[in-house]
């Protein structure tokens, strides 16, 4: 009788310590599967488009490297185009590349970014009026805009394979407050400076940065 007490107690106890190690091992397995869809997770590429200040309207990449647990991701952004108004067409060229620190370590939510931006503009007027003695003629002239800025951003990011983005910032860096035209026709030379109009979010000293982004993500 005693035995077969003691055989009883001895199977409780190995079905305990069974079950036991049992939810250990699934518990792990639980874990590593967790670790390795959150690394599935982490989308490291993204295209897509930006609309705002000063960039206007342009294209962006982003890479999220795998150094430093997902946290650092460089980016490039890019807009060119032209633009015709009355006698004048301006040709806008803005580019910017830097890296963004997301604070978390997905490549998505909250993030601080920091990069170096070009932003370059050719405007040529027409029909501009050139008086020669009793004359008036017909001619054309050119200006350009540069500015550099190294801008301070705060970010936000969905997740997801199509992500959206919303930016606000700073641009730091020496802004003019005219700009320099060379008009010519037949041999003569006219140069002449325009002050810059007042533009919201425009200083002397930077430029205020603001835009809304979306795209896909890999």
């Amino acid at each position: 009788m005693n035995k077969s007490i003691s055989s009883i107690q001895s199977f409780y106890l190995f079905t305990i310590i069974l079950l036991i190690v049992s939810q250990f091992s699934f518990a792990q397995v639980e874990d590593d599967q967790k670790r390795d869809n959150d690394s599935i997770r982490v989308k490291r590429f993204s295209i897509g488009a930006k609309i705002g200040i000063p960039n206007v309207i342009g294209g962006e990449a982003e890479l999220v490297l795998p150094i430093l647990n997902n946290h650092i991701a460089p980016y490039f952004d890019y807009s060119g185009f032209s633009l015709s108004v009355l006698d004048a067409e301006a040709n806008l060229t803005f580019i910017e590349y830097g890296a963004n620190l997301y604070l978390g370590s997905k490549g998505k939510g909250l993030y601080l970014g920091v990069g170096k931006a070009s932003l370059k503009t050719a405007v040529t007027f027409q029909n501009l009026v050139f008086q020669e003695g009793f004359q008036s003629l017909i001619g054309e002239g050119e200006g350009a805009l540069d500015i550099s800025t190294m801008n301070l951003k705060l970010g936000l990011k969905s997740g997801g394979r199509i992500f959206f983005r919303f930016e606000v910032g700073y641009g730091m860096g020496t802004i003019p407050d005219a700009v320099n035209f060379t008009a010519t026709l037949n041999g003569i030379t006219e140069t002449f400076s325009e002050d810059i109009p007042a533009i919201p979010g425009l200083g002397a000293s930077g430029v205020l940065i603001g835009n809304i982004g979306f795209g896909i993500a890999f």
